[in-house]
């Protein structure tokens, strides 16, 4: 027989065997599909409908929470405290409506106000433990009603209001109800003093997350400090360079627009400004003379390097990004890494261009002495229109004064 016979052979059986394979799993899956459902044909066979899956179970994880109460403000402030994937909220303004949704929905706990119009809290208890003895029932209440009268309408628990939010949440976490009722937290004959139970909760809710926000911020500022020091330790020769240019920045940023300070991620911009120097080598950064074409062209990408580095910080979205890249940029377009002129330079770049020329040339370099603070101003406001944006260089000329104050106790902390 020929090989290509053979092997057409081998293929058709191979195809046939899939064939055969694929049937039997849809078929499988067919039955399985006709097996799991529901025909709803009668009243009589809704009477015991299905049971539900399990609200733990991986098919069905949000908890089923049915809300009974005839005020719609405070089945909507319910509904708002639950809001969110862990639950399935459904309402019902009585309790005759909650038994007929009830039927249906399956809810694993019913929270239910005791003064319903018509059929109360407790009576419609007992009816949704006639339904099903599973579900949990936390009662809701303004009055002074005895703890033992709920627990003979057979529900788990009781709420007294006005309550809080993180009380209804807890109890809702265990789900069964077996718990001590809350302390009376005073009587209420409408939704106002709910309300007023709710901001309350809210207001010590703000001041934890607040407090929270704070540390986060603290724990961001130490992290770009240790940058900074990371920086200051590869290029020691600039001393504490990043900070004081950063004082400087933040105080031209005040004397042109006090707005500009709105925005958090300058300051980290300021601080951070020669991050990409950690991609330069230290023999380029330490030379003591002038810098070949190509040394001069690697020193010229750090812009672009440490913009790159922090383009996904999340503290540096915004302002402080343009700082980091553009802070080498001229005013009259010849600077670097993209040329730009003019007021096409973030103000940001430009307010620090002008803090970075007055920190640079009153500090030793390798390749030269430090200037006097005189001779540095006087260099800058000569250069305003063509470095430096002249608006920048008139707040020098108004805060020069609070400028070397700042010079001075940096040198007084080294000494």
């Amino acid at each position: 027989m020929q090989e290509w016979i053979v092997w057409a052979l081998i293929g058709l059986a191979g195809w046939f065997g899939v064939s055969i394979l694929v049937g039997l799993v849809l078929g499988r899956m067919l039955a399985l599909n006709e097996r799991g459902r529901v025909s709803v044909r009668s009243d009589e066979e809704l009477v015991e409908p299905v049971r539900a899956v399990d609200p733990v179970s991986p098919y069905e994880p949000r908890l089923k929470v049915l809300v009974v109460d005839d005020d719609p403000r405070l089945r909507l402030l319910l509904k708002t405290t639950l809001a969110s994937d862990e639950y399935a909220v459904e309402e019902a303004a009585s309790a005759e409506e909650a038994i007929e949704l009830a039927r249906f929905f399956r809810p694993r706990v019913v929270v239910a106000d005791l003064g319903l119009p018509g059929r109360d809290g407790l009576w419609l208890s007992g009816q949704l433990k006639l339904q099903d003895a599973e579900t949990a029932v936390i009662v809701l209440t303004g009055a002074d009603t005895p703890v033992e009268a709920v627990e003979r309408a057979g529900a788990d628990g009781l709420l007294r209001k006005p309550f809080s939010p993180v009380e209804l949440l807890d109890a809702l976490d265990v789900k069964s109800g077996r718990w001590s009722p809350p302390d009376d937290l005073g009587d209420a004959n409408d939704g106002d003093a709910q309300l007023l139970e709710y901001a309350r909760d809210l207001s010590r809710l703000v001041t934890v997350e607040r407090s929270s926000r704070l540390l986060l911020q603290q724990a961001y500022l130490q992290t770009v400090s240790a940058l900074a020091d990371a920086l200051e330790a590869k290029d020691p020769v600039t001393g504490s360079h990043a900070e004081r240019v950063q004082h400087y920045a933040l105080e031209l940023s005040r004397a042109v627009d006090k707005s500009l300070l709105l925005d958090q991620s300058l300051r980290y911009g300021y601080l951070l400004h020669d991050i990409g120097k950690i991609g330069v080598p230290e023999q380029i950064l330490n030379k003591h003379g002038a810098l070949t074409p190509r040394e001069l062209s690697l020193m010229r990408r750090h812009p672009v390097v440490g913009a790159e580095m922090l383009r996904n910080v999340e503290l540096l979205q915004g302002s402080g990004l343009g700082v980091v890249r553009s802070h080498h940029e001229r005013w009259d377009g010849t600077g670097y890494p993209d040329r730009l002129g003019g007021e096409v330079i973030p103000i940001g770049a430009r307010v620090f261009a002008v803090a970075d020329a007055l920190d640079a040339m009153t500090s030793d370099r390798p390749y030269r002495n430090a200037r006097s603070w005189d001779e540095a101003v006087s260099e800058i406001i000569v250069c305003g229109g063509t470095h430096f944006d002249p608006t920048v260089v008139a707040a020098l000329a108004r805060r020069e004064s609070d400028l070397h104050a700042i010079r001075n106790s940096f040198a007084a902390a080294v000494a």
